[in-house]
């Protein structure tokens, strides 16, 4: 039996266990691994962890030509792979090469989860940018597009991040709002209560990749953590960095605010894997217990 058949064999009884054991389980992982890897949910906006195998050099993998990151040792690699909040459960594949081998398809399989819908009648002015606004958030939306794509191939220390603020975290993650009946794009990101001007610092070491301020994030610092992993902090009363800076974890980058699009200061928290976002708190630590 060849390499590429014992992998496919291996993924795929992987997969069939994740999806009868979804979503009760915790999947494990070797014990080597598990303080760096963040919490499994191989669901739309979770986080998909794909065993790669051993090889002598970390090999290359890809999600629809999107480099994936890869992490571990030469006894085990594993794809971090992010699932985007519109893929469709079943099946999925990736690709993976490694060091003088030819490039090798590998399935996982993408398991049902159901978000939240929240459904509100507002002020048609509420709803509908003006024609000016609306040029604006596109040529926004192009900008931070291509921002979302960087890669850098240095893969990060750890997959467990802090919060960038104390306060209470909201579970909305992927709640859809459909105003007067039309549907709006899944919130991507979590939101902490905080007031304004509280210290905002970097829950990973990374490098700021961009900064401004925008229409519906107002002001804004995203940082490269490396490896396609990105945060993007939103609605800050100030930002303290600028783009190059080098960020420790825990380094001020700004305070919290009610800029952009908001109703009140807090936080707005996403993180983008492979130009997915996906679900902070899958990277986060659990919170100890009082």
């Amino acid at each position: 039996m060849g390499l590429g058949t014992r992998r496919r064999l291996l993924l795929a009884a992987t997969s069939a266990a994740w999806a009868a054991a979804w979503p009760a389980a915790s999947w494990a992982q070797p014990a080597a691994v598990l303080p760096v890897l963040p919490q499994a949910r191989p669901a739309p906006g979770g986080v998909a962890l794909v065993d790669l195998g051993p090889a002598a050099e970390r090999p290359q993998a890809w999600r629809e030509g999107v480099p994936l990151l890869v992490v571990g040792s030469p006894g085990g690699w594993t794809a971090v792979v992010g699932v985007p909040l519109d893929a469709r459960p079943g099946i999925a594949q990736l690709q993976v090469q490694g060091t003088a081998l030819p490039t090798e398809d590998l399935a996982y399989r993408i398991v049902p989860h159901a978000y939240a819908e929240q459904r509100l009648k507002v002020a048609p002015g509420q709803v509908e940018l003006s024609a000016e606004n609306l040029a604006r958030y596109q040529r926004e939306r192009a900008h931070q597009a291509a921002v979302i794509a960087t890669f850098s191939a240095a893969p990060p220390a750890t997959l467990r991040l802090q919060p960038p603020v104390p306060g209470p975290r909201s579970s909305s993650f992927g709640l859809r709002r459909v105003f007067n009946g039309q549907p709006r794009a899944p919130h991507s990101g979590m939101d902490i209560a905080a007031a304004s001007g509280t210290p905002v610092q970097a829950p990973l070491a990374g490098v700021v990749l961009d900064t401004g301020d925008y229409f519906f994030n107002g002001n804004t610092v995203w940082l490269d953590h490396g490896g396609g992993l990105l945060s993007m902090l939103c609605h800050l009363s100030a930002i303290d960095v600028q783009v190059g800076d080098h960020l420790h974890t825990g380094d001020r980058l700004g305070a919290v605010g009610a800029t952009g699009r908001v109703t009140g200061p807090h936080l707005h928290w996403s993180l983008s894997l492979n130009r997915a976002m996906v679900d902070p708190a899958l990277f986060l630590l659990p919170e100890p217990r009082p």
